[in-house]
């Protein structure tokens, strides 16, 4: 199957993706489905981004780290969904060769942007509980500025690699994709030439992209959790981990799901379980996070409120 005879001639201008089921009578009531989720999704996440814009008490790091957080959900959602939704009503859901390369750079920039916010966001919270004091220092705009830059800056390359050295790997007839979008690993299954090159970057920048976030934010929990317990109101710790809490959930779920697919030997790695896998980051979280946020943060729930009391007086 690696081995090639056309050479450099071998090229492919499409690929068939197979969808998340091959079950007729699943179709409509998985696209009802995930036509729902992504609906909620959007909802959620621009009327999340809306309300910290109109909201002059959210204007602070913390607010404007869950204000991208949401970007980058809306985006990764919009990148994948819309495609997934296709091949639960055609029989043949075909992607072409720049099609499908353009959906991975932008999908592997949103992911990596959403692990490297997700730790951001993880800090932000440590200086905020753990040195309250120096906060408006330790992360004042300028600093959150370049945070999200270096985020943005990271991710670009990381795709910008993926990519580079995908773009060479050979495919070499129509083909289908076991997947509902164009992912990497499904995609290299398909490869008539040698990809030990491209399993290697998965495997250095998974580990950049998850390993490191997860010690961050571990580190910066660790610390947190031993800063609440020497909290002496049971208001102000209730308060503490109310905030936190909302954050480790839609760490656990992001990166749970995320290390189970990209942090395996591509020799173990079973694409129909992947393909479960990833619907919980790329649409399971995107939709959850606003939602998670809203829901147990005081802050967002009062500017929510306030917003909707203006509408009704006026």
């Amino acid at each position: 199957m690696k081995n090639m005879a056309a050479g450099n001639h071998c090229t492919v201008t499409e690929f068939f993706l197979a969808g998340l089921s091959e079950k007729s009578e699943l179709q409509m009531p998985l696209f009802l489905l995930f036509m729902g989720i992504y609906v909620v999704t959007v909802a959620g996440n621009l009327g999340m981004i809306a309300l910290i814009v109109l909201s002059s008490h959210l204007h602070n790091p913390m607010y404007y780290f869950l204000s991208s957080l949401s970007f980058i959900d809306f985006c990764q959602s919009t990148i994948v969904t819309p495609k997934m939704l296709v091949s639960f009503v055609r029989e043949k859901n075909l992607i072409s060769y720049a099609g499908c390369m353009t959906q991975l750079f932008f999908f592997i920039i949103f992911g990596s942007a959403e692990c490297c916010t997700l730790a951001a966001m993880a800090y932000d919270r440590y200086v905020a509980i753990c040195s309250p004091l120096l906060y408006s220092v330790t992360m004042s705009y300028q600093i959150y500025s370049s945070l999200i830059a270096g985020v943005y800056i990271f991710s670009v390359l990381s795709a910008s690699v993926h990519i580079g050295f995908l773009i060479s790997v050979q495919f070499c007839k129509l083909d289908m994709i076991n997947h509902y979008f164009c992912d990497i690993l499904p995609l290299l299954k398909l490869a008539h030439s040698n990809t030990n090159i491209n399993e290697l970057l998965i495997l250095i920048f998974g580990t950049l992209n998850i390993c490191v976030p997860i010690l961050t934010i571990i580190i910066s929990y660790a610390s947190i959790i031993a800063s609440i317990l020497h909290i002496h109101s049971t208001k102000g710790r209730s308060k503490a981990f109310s905030t936190c809490t909302s954050h480790i959930s839609a760490v656990a779920i992001f990166f749970g799901s995320a290390a189970f697919m990209y942090l395996q030997p591509s020799s173990v790695n079973s694409m129909d379980q992947g393909k479960v896998l990833s619907v919980f980051y790329t649409t399971v979280v995107p939709m959850l996070n606003p939602l998670i946020y809203s829901l147990r943060n005081k802050d967002v729930s009062a500017a929510l409120k306030k917003i909707c009391q203006r509408k009704t007086f006026k």
